[in-house]
């Protein structure tokens, strides 16, 4: 990558601007006023936070803020703009049409096949074994049952269940990926999503450890990492142990790596990651539409300090996905993590759906710092197409999102892009080859 100076910046964060000229000062700046801020969670807030960290739905529809001057009207343009521009231009990029009729229906093309009893398969061997960075198990907090993580499901249903009919429903790989979900099947992730923190859903019950390596396997998918998400729930808030119990007591730790998430606006934050980081989690899931926080809060530095000392990883949901409710998008434009790149360039930082639907904005960012990577799950194949473009590759990092959607997806648009001659290396590197530099660890396993 070509990286240009870091200039001066001008932050504004909780209401005061900030003009980065000197990073060894602007920290200092930063610690200070984070002592002004108060961190413990409101009441308030737990309903409030629940949420998936695939797709940031929230079991509440308003966070009851309003009029905030880091969100403008030209940030709520821009999103309807991108929409409107994806679904104009779908189709007509370099590859075409890239529409089919369920997760079945990509064994249209060459990498894939169904096996008999319907699965859909890579069966090319010449496809790398890949390593996917962004995966979660089934969901449940609060009041919810516990999933049963060990069970064996018939069938794994995805959050976009798109192979839940014989046609299945029309899975188009150039637009973002939640653009698939039309309006009826909205409102079935809404309330499976209230049924994570409720009375259990039927979804995630079967998005389990056995479901997940079966399609691992199908898929060429080497190994996992498995990102639980801290809502802020008064109780059932704890997905990080669960699923590092659950991980353990399958013996599936060769093939699954379990992150850790923390809650920002928690006193206990830091003293979370560094028991979590104690025992092995190198890579933490923040979420800030989902934990309802900026990036750039000068109270959350100190989270990032103690993660750059820790060799901790951070992974962001980046960017609008554009189906969480409008009072949680302002959280997280592109331009409200700068700060953390910034100000701690040792820390690795992982941003999530390369941006989402503010892709263009979050490539710009990536393309500045040399301590950022991009996961580039959800894009469309056009922009996956210009993102390798401005790269070459380097610190893409491939994930699938699973159990949100299926993992074919998200392989099937790394292909599509990589089939061009002279472009092997860069398909290596992006689903294997930039993870194993990120986490060396994993050469030695």
């Amino acid at each position: 990558m070509q990286y240009g100076p870091r200039k001066g910046i001008q932050i504004d964060a909780a209401g005061y601007r900030l003009q980065i000229t000197d990073q060894r000062n602007a920290f200092g700046y930063y610690s200070a006023m984070a002592k002004r801020q108060t961190s413990v969670l409101s009441r308030r807030r737990f309903i409030q936070s629940a949420g998936f960290a695939g797709g940031g739905v929230l079991l509440a529809a308003c966070s009851g803020e309003s009029g905030d001057p880091r969100y403008t009207a030209d940030d709520r343009f821009r999103l309807q703009q991108q929409r409107e521009q994806e679904q104009a231009e779908a189709g007509r990029g370099l590859y075409g049409p890239q529409v089919y009729r369920g997760y079945r229906g990509l064994a249209e093309l060459p990498w894939f096949s169904l096996a008999d009893d319907g699965m859909l398969v890579c069966h090319d061997e010449q496809v790398p074994r890949s390593i996917d960075v962004h995966a979660h198990l089934g969901i449940s907090v609060l009041m919810a049952p516990d999933v049963d993580l060990h069970a064996k499901p018939a069938r794994v249903r995805h959050l976009l269940d798109c192979d839940d009919s014989e046609g299945g429903c029309t899975l188009d790989l150039d637009v973002y990926a939640n653009g698939n979900f039309t309006e009826e099947r909205l409102r079935a992730l809404r309330w499976s999503t209230i049924a994570q923190g409720l009375w259990g859903s039927s979804f995630a019950e079967t998005q389990t450890i056995p479901g997940l390596m079966d399609e691992m396997d199908a898929m060429r998918v080497e190994h996992a990492f498995i990102l639980p998400i801290k809502t802020g729930m008064p109780f059932g808030d704890d997905l990080t142990e669960r699923w590092r119990r659950g991980i353990s007591v399958a013996g599936a730790g060769r093939r699954l790596t379990a992150g850790q998430s923390v809650h920002p606006h928690s006193d206990s934050s830091i003293a979370e990651l560094r028991e979590h980081a104690g025992t092995g989690a190198r890579l933490v899931k923040l979420h800030p539409t989902v934990q309802s926080f900026y990036p750039d809060d000068p109270a959350v530095m100190p989270l990032y300090e103690e993660a750059q000392q820790l060799g901790v990883v951070v992974f962001f949901h980046g960017g609008r996905a554009g189906i969480e409710p409008e009072s949680r998008h302002r959280y997280a434009l592109p331009r409200h993590y700068e700060a953390v790149l910034a100000n701690f360039p040792n820390l690795q930082v992982i941003l999530g759906h390369a941006g989402a639907r503010d892709g263009e904005a979050m490539l710009e960012l990536a393309l500045r710092y040399d301590n950022a990577w991009l996961g580039i799950h959800g894009q469309s194949v056009s922009r996956l197409e210009d993102i390798i473009r401005r790269t070459n590759g380097e610190r893409l990092l491939f994930g699938t999102d699973w159990p949100f959607y299926h993992m074919g997806m998200s392989l099937a648009k790394v292909l599509l892009c990589t089939e061009q001659p002279g472009r092997k290396d860069i398909r290596e590197n992006i689903l294997r080859n930039n993870a194993l530099t990120l986490f060396p660890e994993l050469g030695t396993a």
